[in-house]
């Protein structure tokens, strides 16, 4: 995995891989145990001969018992050497050079005694030859190739020597000799480049190997979500953004689009029926963020497969808000100039008028509506200010238990209440969640201080509950802010984040817009879950643990 790319200087003087055991064995004890296997074939083959044909010319033609002996021995020889290749031992060489050597040594006493060169018995050295010229170095190749001409030389000129009948057939044993040698080099040049060829295989299945590992894991690393279907719009690769994007479903693999992910899925067949259409974010449910899917065709044929990317909108989301709110910020500048003074003036008008002594009781009424709006006026610009004013989240990782401790005996202290009024329960207890924590304490005190007023409006005693964690179905930890105050009209749902939208005659509007904003700002997500007996609750889901912050 951690192999690095070649250079164009270094491409053509890679390093060999080092051979694994298998390797080995494919290129050592697996060929002699081959050669032994031809051996063990010719040794009985001769014995056999010798026993049926004892008479068969010119197998022994010169010295019949000498032919006689050296077929037993080479059969014994052969079986001796079988179960030392089993047992590998002793070592590799050993045996490689032994088997070598007892194989020149049997094949040329049994040409010398059929007769020498002429009975052709000299051919079968060429593939124990050939067999060391794969399996030894070139240069010890060579050297079994000249005792092999060597030796057949030797066994045309003894019988010379003791005036044998016969002439001795030196051209025919020089022949034979060359042939040992053209033998033994070229099959140590084809083995060699064999060997070069299968190492440079095994290199590139590595680098294939350790390239597939990479793109598999760069894909399952992936913050955007990759699907990969195919004609028949099965799930053939998923990653892990998507598979939560997806609500963790369980083996997803095999599994048709349309059935896991039904909108997704007529996103799909709209983009087939018409690749130039643009792209439009989708919620696959309530707690997932709001991804961006796009298709890409798999090859040129029409049913090759579509690769899917669910883009997760949040970094997007809050780069747009960070430019909204510079461009806010210079708005609410020019408006805290324009408005500010003439509602200050306006404002100190009616207290002047109000102090007056002469004033009807109608009149009094008008300043203490002068009195209201003026102030509500300015707590609008103030949330505009604030909100224009605010720094760029600041994200750092805390323990969400310990921190709402906190938080809870702060907001009681100053709101008045019991604490016990509100409850809390993060499951798992150490849940950790990355979040600005100025910012979040903004968010839990307008939500808070919304579910304390109306739970207070609904029962004696404030109630609040605090639930928190995170869920198997979602990698992000999640924080439940849940009232049990009456709850929210359904045709306020759509609009209840947008700025100035309030049901009550003193609010701004603002809160709740706010507080969505300080959390896209932190790539969290606010949104409302009706709670089925009764009262509000809001959720807050963190930013995913695996995403990087956008700063």
């Amino acid at each position: 995995m951690n192999q690095a790319p070649s250079t164009p200087s270094t491409e053509g003087r890679r390093p060999a891989l080092p051979l694994n055991a298998s390797a080995q064995s494919r290129q050592t004890w697996k060929p002699l145990g081959l050669l032994n296997v031809y051996r063990l074939s010719l040794g009985a083959l001769l014995v056999l001969t010798v026993t049926a044909f004892p008479t068969l010319a010119p197998l022994g033609e010169r010295d019949p018992q000498l032919f006689f002996l050296v077929s037993i021995g080479y059969a014994l020889f052969a079986l001796v050497s079988t179960a030392s290749i089993h047992h590998r031992f002793p070592g590799y060489r050993a045996q490689l050079y032994t088997q070598i050597l007892i194989d020149i040594a049997a094949i040329i006493l049994l040409m010398y005694a059929s007769g020498g060169v002429r009975s052709g018995l000299g051919m079968l050295l060429i593939v124990t030859l050939a067999s060391g010229g794969m399996l030894m170095s070139g240069q010890i190749a060579v050297l079994f190739a000249a005792i092999a001409t060597l030796t057949t030389l030797g066994a045309e000129t003894y019988p010379a020597l003791r005036n044998m009948t016969g002439e001795p057939a030196y051209t025919h044993a020089g022949l034979l000799g060359v042939t040992y040698f053209i033998t033994a080099v070229v099959a140590h040049l084809l083995a060699k480049r064999a060997r070069d060829s299968e190492a440079l295989a095994a290199q590139r299945g590595v680098d294939l190997a350790n390239m597939q590992q990479l793109t598999e894991y760069v894909i399952q690393r992936m913050q955007t979500g990759i699907i990969v279907i195919d004609s028949a719009r099965k799930i053939r690769l998923i990653n892990e953004s998507a598979w939560h994007a997806l609500g963790t479903p369980t083996h997803p693999i095999g599994q048709t689009i349309t059935d896991l992910a039904p909108a997704l899925a007529a996103h799909y067949f709209a983009w087939q029926e018409n690749p130039a259409r643009e792209p439009r974010i989708l919620r696959l449910s309530a707690a997932s963020p709001e991804i961006l899917p796009r298709f890409a065709a798999l090859g040129q044929a029409g049913n090759s497969g579509t690769l899917m990317f669910l883009e997760d909108t949040s970094a997007m989301a809050q780069q747009a808000q960070q430019m909204k709110l510079a461009s806010l910020g210079r708005l609410t500048a020019s408006i805290a100039h324009e408005i500010r003074n003439p509602l200050g003036a306006i404002s100190h008008a009616g207290q002047l008028l109000a102090e007056s002594p002469h004033l009807h009781e109608g009149d009094v009424r008008l300043t203490e509506i002068i009195r209201d709006h003026s102030q509500r006026m300015n707590a609008i610009v103030e949330n505009i200010l604030q909100l224009s004013r605010r720094q760029r989240a600041r994200p750092e990782d805390l323990e969400l238990k310990s921190w709402l401790e906190d938080f809870i005996a702060d907001f009681c202290t100053t709101e008045r209440i019991d604490a016990k009024n509100i409850g809390l329960h993060i499951d798992p207890p150490h849940t950790q969640v990355r979040i600005d924590t100025s910012q979040l304490h903004q968010i839990l005190w307008n939500l808070c201080h919304n579910g304390i007023r109306y739970s207070r409006a609904h029962s004696d005693a404030p109630r609040l509950e605090l639930r928190g964690g995170a869920a198997p179905e979602s990698p992000s930890p999640f924080l439940d802010i849940i009232d049990f105050g009456p709850g929210i009209a359904t045709e306020h749902v759509e609009q209840l984040f947008e700025p100035f939208f309030t049901t009550e005659t003193q609010g701004t509007g603002l809160g709740l817009y706010i507080s969505r904003e300080l959390c896209e700002s932190n790539q969290a997500r606010l949104h409302y879950l009706p709670v089925p007996n009764g009262g509000s609750c809001f959720r807050i889901t963190f930013a995913d643990p695996r995403r990087k912050q956008v700063t």
